[in-house]
């Protein structure tokens, strides 16, 4: 137990030492290529904060463990709006009100529909999977193509207003870090957040079957919460730096991630079966979480600490029915 505690502690500083880095460089890299920060921290961070979710799907199907596959990501999923959203807002408040997110939110909308779809017709096969890996493909083509309109609006903006109007979306970034601490940055935090997460997740797993737990809770909680801590990591490190675009962006584009590719990619590997109890129940408080956030996509209410409360304590609650 000691050494799992261990092993659990090395893996949080590395979470949050990577997350850093990886906010860093996402946002230096948008500056410099003229993209919001929001398409990139719905590419690059967003991958990247979702890798441990798909390594452990992916040998959960492998060992016939449909609970922890599926659980991993609905789980996150959840924990991902209610945890990773609210603690930061929690402690420093996000705000919501000063970026717009409206399109992406209702592509992952839209994709957590498509999901639930496919769970209720289960079990989730190739097909289903190679359906999903469509839509994810379509969210990824909308992402380019808003970039590329991003950034020709900016060079139309450029010719009519003073040069550096542009930097001033990007704030706190530095426009003279050079190309190859940027990529060290990137580097850094794409390794770093699987490594540290497959550390403290396998710790979590192991204490947790110390002490009889299922494996469906297992996926749903402990298993959910560690996959999710690179996304706690980095929205925390881009709500301290103010950066609203980057915290919305990781959340809603790791959702969409982990719904479309996690789960299509790990049903090459087999079928994966989804439990009658995550039916009845967990699909279902995903998708009130994901509606949860409408006021402050659609309105632009600012996630203030007030929230950030309700948001901790809702998560507060689901975790408690699981485990009671």
């Amino acid at each position: 137990m000691a050494s799992d505690l261990l092993h659990a502690g090395l893996g949080l500083a590395l979470l949050l030492l990577a997350g850093d880095s990886l906010v860093k460089g996402a946002v230096n890299l948008s500056l410099r290529l003229g993209v919001p920060a929001l398409i990139v921290s719905l590419t690059i961070v967003a991958f990247g904060t979702s890798a441990p979710e798909l390594l452990i799907s992916i040998k959960a199907v492998l060992d016939d463990s449909p609970g922890i596959a599926m659980g991993n990501v609905v789980g996150s999923n959840i924990a991902n709006v209610l945890m990773v959203l609210g603690i930061p807002a929690l402690m420093t408040g996000i705000r919501t009100d000063e970026c717009d997110t409206r399109r992406t939110y209702a592509l992952m909308i839209g994709a957590t529909l498509i999901f639930l779809f496919v769970c209720l017709i289960g079990p989730i096969t190739w097909i289903h999977g190679i359906a999903l890996m469509l839509v994810l493909g379509f969210v990824l083509v909308d992402a380019f193509l808003s970039a590329r309109r991003h950034r020709r609006d900016a060079a139309e903006a450029a010719r009519c207003a003073a040069p550096d109007a542009a930097e001033d979306e990007v704030e706190g970034a530095d426009p003279s870090l050079g190309w190859f601490k940027i990529c060290m940055f990137l580097v850094l935090g794409l390794l770093g957040l699987p490594l540290g997460a497959d550390l403290l997740v396998d710790a979590s797993i192991s204490i947790a079957r110390e002490i009889g737990v299922s494996e469906t809770v297992i996926g749903l909680t402990l298993v959910a919460v560690g996959t999710s801590l690179p996304e706690l990591a980095t929205t925390v490190m881009a709500a301290l730096r103010r950066q609203a675009d980057v915290a919305m962006g990781n959340v809603i584009g790791s959702n969409m991630f982990n719904l479309l590719a996690i789960i299509g990619m790990a049903s090459f590997f087999g079928d994966i079966a989804v439990p009658p109890e995550m039916l009845r129940f967990d699909l279902w408080v995903m998708l009130g979480a994901a509606l949860l956030l409408i006021p402050f996509v659609v309105w632009r209410v600012a996630l203030g600490r007030a929230w950030g409360a309700v948001f901790f304590l809702l998560y507060a609650a689901y975790a408690g029915v699981l485990l009671l």
